[in-house]
């Protein structure tokens, strides 16, 4: 069933409750909180214009980090406000709560076309446990209800969920906002029913995060790409070696029954046939978890799929990147999501960066729908300067791969059907 989108309500005068993802990265500067990517910010505007062309009084919803129910000044979204009203180049008053008289009298004042963000609502441990009393306190304050938080929709919480589910009861309509209305049509309609060939790009860690929906595309794609650490793991279930490369040996038999699927149901399975590799060297300083660091030392390309036993796998070598580069060529859809190597260290960052041309090549030159998963993969676009010439980049991370493993997501399923 389709959902009830934003387009589709009369808003004017009415209090509309919108929850967002403004989980920012920030970094102090000065005694100061300092926003250092805004997309998310960004991302909201349409609908926040949207609303305001129709006379919405907005009511805007956010978490930010973890402060596990203690207001945390580090944490607080006022920073948001003086960003927001930059951006969309009007007042965004701001208030230092999300329930109670304060925020009830801030949001009786509000005039047709204003807008209101409320404080981090992790800042009461009920958020996270989706309390129907503090959902209700939430719902107090609106007259309908629009969601346009993809990035936070796979978590049942009072603002996502709850308070979704107390609108509607009173006959109130909860909706998707039009950037929920665009990862929903992208990542679930245009994936549901691929132009073909359509190919799948993994990337990433662990093998254990993405099995699901490796499961679940083994039914749809042509060809699926295999990047990153977990490249390993798969080489690992080949009976290759693998060396130092960061591996999860007890997903060796999960790998396997991947692979063995993908030969029954005819699916191209590529694994990196050449590596970028480097010698791992402990070091005596510590990272901000006080973890070792560990220094990569004497890159190279190791041509062989056995990796040596004193080497690390750090990225797909040239010729993986080029026979990859071409499959995606080719592609009338393609899914990516994860990087194939470090790519944040420019060392091994080539692999990602050819993925990233051939996709927006085929993006360009075959006329493909690219559908970029939310996460590193948009990171490393983005750090390519190529992030505005694909089709969609979602703004997920988990809840993408969620949605992509055929889950329901509770801030989607709480939403008015149409």
């Amino acid at each position: 069933m389709a959902k009830l989108t934003v387009s589709d309500l009369d808003v004017r005068g009415k209090r509309v409750f919108m929850r967002v993802d403004y989980n920012v990265p920030m970094e102090e500067k000065d005694g100061q909180m300092v926003i250092n990517d805004a997309t998310r910010i960004k991302e909201t505007l349409p609908t926040l214009r949207l609303l305001i062309d129709k006379g919405a009084k907005i009511i805007l919803a956010a978490h930010l980090g973890r402060p596990k129910g203690k207001r945390e000044s580090s944490m607080s979204l006022r920073p948001v406000a003086a960003q927001l009203s930059e951006l969309i180049g009007r007042r965004v008053d701001f208030i230092d709560d999300c329930i109670g008289e304060k925020v009830e009298q801030a949001v009786a004042a509000l005039e047709s076309g204003d807008i209101l963000l409320l404080e981090n609502v992790r800042f009461y441990n009920e958020e996270e446990a989706n309390d129907p009393v503090f959902a209700e306190k939430l719902a107090k304050l609106a007259d309908i209800y629009v969601n346009d938080a993809f990035g936070a929709a796979h978590r049942a919480h009072a603002s996502t969920e709850g308070i979704a589910r107390a609108i509607s009861k009173r006959g109130g309509k909860a909706a998707a906002g039009l950037l929920m209305e665009r990862e929903l049509k992208y990542l679930g309609e245009e994936l549901n029913n691929p132009a073909r060939p359509f190919v799948v790009i993994l990337g990433g860690a662990k093998v254990s995060d993405k099995i699901k929906v490796i499961d679940t595309l083994l039914d749809k794609a042509e060809t699926i790409l295999i990047g990153g650490a977990m490249a390993y793991t798969f080489k690992l279930a080949q009976g290759l070696k693998v060396g130092k490369s960061l591996v999860e040996p007890d997903m060796v038999d999960v790998a396997k029954a991947a692979l063995e699927k993908a030969k029954k149901r005819n699916v191209q399975f590529l694994i990196p046939t050449d590596n970028i590799v480097a010698t791992p060297v402990k070091t005596d300083k510590l990272n901000k978890k006080g973890k070792p660091v560990i220094d990569l030392t004497n890159p190279r390309t190791n041509s062989d799929p056995n990796i040596p036993d004193m080497e690390e796998g750090v990225d797909i070598g040239p010729a993986t990147a080029k026979k990859y580069a071409e499959v995606i060529k080719s592609a009338k859809t393609v899914l990516w999501n994860g990087p194939m190597g470090i790519f944040e260290d420019p060392r091994f960052s080539e692999g990602t960066i050819t993925v990233a041309r051939a996709v927006v090549e085929a993006t360009q030159n075959n006329g493909a729908k690219t559908i970029i998963g939310g996460g590193d993969s948009v990171k490393a676009l983005n750090k390519a300067k190529l992030g505005d010439k694909v089709t969609f980049m979602s703004t997920g991370g988990g809840a993408s791969l969620e949605f992509l493993e055929g889950a329901v997501l509770p801030g989607v399923a709480a939403l008015s059907e149409k």
